[in-house]
Parts: C-alpha cells; structure tokens; sequence
C-alpha cells in the first residue's frame, strides 16, 4: 500500500517507503522515450534527493539520482529534454500540495535510512529490457545483451553504408557517448571501441549512428543506457564483477533491517520530533515507515 502517490496527467507517481513507482502517463507531453520505457521502480537507495518547483498554473516533480545509480541518466548528463525524462513530472496548480506531501514523504525516507547522496559503485536500477531494437536517424541498432547490431537506412552516407551492417560484441565497447541534437546540430549515439576511427564524424563513423532531432531519436538513448547498463560500472573497485552481473534487479526484497538499528533510528526521530527538527506530520509519517520493517 502506498504511503503517498500522486496521479496526474503526466504520470504516476507513488511510494511505499522503499521505492518510488514511476507510471508514465497518456498526456500529449508525454515523451516517446517515457511511453517506451514504461513503468519505472526507483529504490530508495537510488535517491539523492527530490523538489517540487511550483508554477503559476503547473508545477514540476522531480527526483535527483544518485551518480552513478542509474544508466540512463548516466549517459545523458542531464540533457533529456523535459517530456523524455522519467524522473520529472508536471503536476497541476489543484495537485501542488498533494506535490508537496509527496515531497516530505520520500525525504522523512531518506532521513530515516540515512541513505548517502553521494555516488555509488553499482547501477541500482536495470537497464531497458533487451532484446531490442530501435530506428532512428541514419540507422537501426539491435541489441541482444551480447551483440550490438548497426544497420543502415537510405539517409546513411554511403562512404558509411558500402561497409555493410557492424556488429560489436558487448565484450569490446570501451566506452559510450550519445549527444542528443540540439538546433541544426546533429546528435549521435557512438561507441568506442580499440577499432574505432580516431577523428571521424558520426555520419561516417561506421560505429555510430547519427540523429537528427525526429521523434525516434530519443529512443537511441534507450538502447545506449541499455548497453550501459551492461557494462563494468565506472565507479566500480577493478577487482569486482562487471555491473551487469552485481545490479539488482528493480523488484527485488529490500534486504531486512536488523531489529537493533530500527529501534535506534525510533529513538533518532523521537529525539528530532522533541527538538522541533521534524513535524508531528512528518514523525508521524517516519514511525510508520519503521514500524513496517519490525
């Protein structure tokens, strides 16, 4: 059972105490890449923080991840435009106050775990579900979780085509770089491997696929956050297995909280409630959440 949730156009949001539950919504402002994904589990481990920024007639949900704790926002950097992104949602003027209480929910959360804002070393949320493929721009990629397929389209220049289709195999991507269009400037999803050419640009870079600022191009941005996912995570020791492997699974069991540690984070916010650092509203809340795990 939720302990808040908010149901707007734009999506679905909603939290236990241990996870927030993303649904995208069926809005016209809804994204192709947001449909496509689809329902979204982020753990609380995964937070590094959430605000609601209020409008004059809607405001805007968002959620902060941990770097490092997701694929997707790892390769992007912050450059999905605003109806991509899974971690934002637009909520209506009649909804803000049910915005903020969302807001306060997962913070008293955060607090209570003591969950650290800082990077993490593993990927806590999975990447798209493979296989898939995807067509945009000057090509398709098919990706297996072993192999990664390029394949290309008349608008392909044929100094990149005459090649014919490249496969990679998962085991010789170095690296990943996707920029998103932005003006007259094409985007492009590459990957670096000990074979690619130093200097070339996508539209002949026979390991990249160009894209234009179309509808579909945003779903290049799945399936590289999809091999991402399934790479040795950046902030990994070097002796630890690669981050496919070590990533849980976004449905999995919380691990169980030692009956000791959840008394002493009673007492914690008993003593915050006394010091006037937390609300009878927000000690409420917080109790709760603890007295689930007992």
């Amino acid at each position: 059972m939720a302990m808040a949730e908010i149901i707007s156009k734009d999506g679905t949001w909603s939290f236990d105490g241990d996870a927030v539950r993303i649904v995208p919504g069926g809005d016209k402002g809804v994204g192709l890449l947001r449909r496509t994904l689809g329902e979204v589990v982020v753990p609380l481990q995964a937070l590094a923080g959430i605000s609601f920024e209020p409008g004059r007639k809607s405001g805007s949900l968002r959620m902060r991840m941990r770097e490092g704790a997701c694929a997707l926002t790892q390769i992007t950097g912050g450059r999905l435009d605003e109806s991509s992104d899974p971690y934002r949602l637009t909520v209506g003027k009649d909804l803000q106050g049910t915005a903020d209480y969302f807001v306060e929910a997962v913070r008293n959360a955060l607090l209570l775990e003591q969950v650290d804002s800082g990077p993490v070393d593993r990927y806590l949320l999975r990447g798209p579900h493979i296989p898939l493929t995807v067509g945009a721009g000057d090509g398709a990629l098919t990706f297996d979780g072993d192999l990664i397929r390029l394949e290309w389209n008349w608008k392909t220049e044929e100094a990149k085509s005459s090649g014919g289709a490249q496969t990679i195999p998962l085991k010789d991507v170095q690296a990943v770089e996707w920029l998103p269009a932005m003006g007259l400037e094409e985007g492009y999803l590459r990957f670096r491997t000990a074979h690619s050419p130093a200097t070339a640009k996508p539209a002949l870079d026979r390991f990249a696929v160009e894209v234009y600022g179309f509808k579909k191009d945003p779903l290049m941005v799945l399936a590289a956050s999809a091999v991402v996912a399934r790479l040795p995570h950046p902030n990994a020791p070097e002796d630890t297995a690669p981050a496919a492997l070590t990533a849980a699974p976004q449905d999995a069991p919380p691990a169980a909280q030692d009956h000791d540690t959840l008394l002493r984070r009673l007492r914690e916010l008993g003593e915050l409630h006394q010091s006037g650092i937390l609300t009878d509203e927000e000690f409420a809340l917080a109790k709760q959440a603890v007295l689930k795990q007992l």
